[in-house]
């Protein structure tokens, strides 16, 4: 399938990119995308949580009150949970959340997230571009010119350039990737997909392995 490639003034340049159907073209798995996702959520989870239990409370281990013949419950503790200021019960613990997605999952996660991104048409090609120095102005014209001033709007570049990273820095609504960087929940929260024309064959590359 051929995509019409853009300049940075969002006019047609009158050359086209083919685009792998392996790749851009499936038929998108749901579950799978949602598995990734999830992959993804948890591994940002720090897991650092806790709560003191009732051997880590400071605190008197006297027996606060004999065993029988207050016709209450029994207690050996202060510390006990039925109590205020006892430890918890079951609290939470440090943990980590993350686990793991094979790497054929993953690759067709992505591909099915373009795909449906493609039929949506919500993925545009631009022509390789950068600034002599970071302005964040120009930035703001390069998405105003291709119409993505109020977008959330996804760049994938090729090849790092820290110029255009730096200059889309303050811009909510704007994220700036490599190709490397690429991952499921990026792609999934952009409205529209900005591709560099240089960046269209390594991520092919990358999905079709």
């Amino acid at each position: 399938m051929e995509v019409v490639v853009l300049n940075i003034k969002g006019q047609e340049t009158g050359r086209t990119v083919s685009l792998d159907e392996a790749v851009f073209g499936i038929e998108p798995s749901t579950h799978t995308v949602y598995l990734e996702v999830k992959q993804y959520l948890a591994a940002q989870r720090q897991g650092t949580h806790k709560a003191k239990e009732r051997a880590e409370i400071a605190g008197s281990t006297r027996k606060i009150k004999k065993q029988k013949g207050t016709g209450t419950a029994r207690a050996g503790s202060i510390k006990s949970p039925v109590f205020r200021g006892g430890g918890r019960v079951f609290g939470p613990r440090p943990r980590n959340y993350s686990f793991k997605i094979n790497k054929t999952q993953k690759r067709l996660a992505k591909k099915s997230v373009l795909s449906q991104k493609l039929a949506e048409n919500e993925i545009k090609v631009v022509e390789n571009f950068t600034f002599e120095a970071p302005r964040t102005k120009e930035f703001k014209t390069v998405l105003n010119d291709l119409g993505l001033e109020n977008t959330k709007t996804l760049f994938v570049l090729g090849e790092s350039n820290n110029n255009v990273y730096l200059s889309s820095r303050n811009l909510q609504k704007t994220k700036v990737v490599t190709t490397s960087e690429l991952n499921i929940y990026d792609l999934i929260n952009a409205s529209q997909i900005v591709f560099l024309e240089g960046s269209l064959a390594t991520v092919q590359e990358n999905l079709t392995k």
